[in-house]
């Protein structure tokens, strides 16, 4: 098997922890490995970068910085809405997560962070934006681009 290049079809474990060793995403506790094709989108481009070169049997523990995982935390990105945009009868509270369908843009993901009487604060950004993330990966599989599918 080859060395993960740029197309290259990879199958990998991979821990995703924040510094403070909160583990967000597991695949070796769950035994689900990650698939995917290398510069698909799937993973973050900090990651991408730090997969180059690695081949089957391979460890690699990588700490990136927000600009290289999920970007900065973006204050133009929380807003004020109306309660009155929000059923009557949900409750709302700080934390809780929700999507919201922005124009053109749906399904975005938001966090309520203050709901008061007559308008709620959301947060849209990531919810990993903003924090230095520490990956850990195991190479299980790679293919070639144009390989095996």
């Amino acid at each position: 098997m080859a060395d993960i290049v740029m197309g290259s079809r990879v199958r990998l474990h991979l821990r995703l922890q924040l510094h403070d060793g909160t583990v967000v995403e597991d695949s070796f506790e769950s035994g689900e490995p990650l698939e995917f094709t290398l510069g698909d989108g799937t993973l973050v481009q900090g990651l991408e970068l730090g997969l180059l070169g690695l081949g089957p049997g391979d460890e690699q523990t990588l700490t990136l910085a927000p600009e290289q995982a999920f970007g900065p935390h973006n204050p133009e990105l929380v807003f004020e809405f109306p309660r009155s945009v929000f059923p009557s009868d949900m409750e709302l509270q700080p934390g809780l997560v929700m999507t919201f369908d922005l124009g053109e843009v749906r399904d975005v993901p938001g966090m309520l962070l203050e709901v008061g009487d007559d308008k709620v604060t959301v947060d849209l950004n990531h919810p990993l934006a903003g924090k230095p993330v520490v990956y850990h990966v195991k190479v299980l599989e790679v293919h070639p681009p144009g390989g095996l599918s």
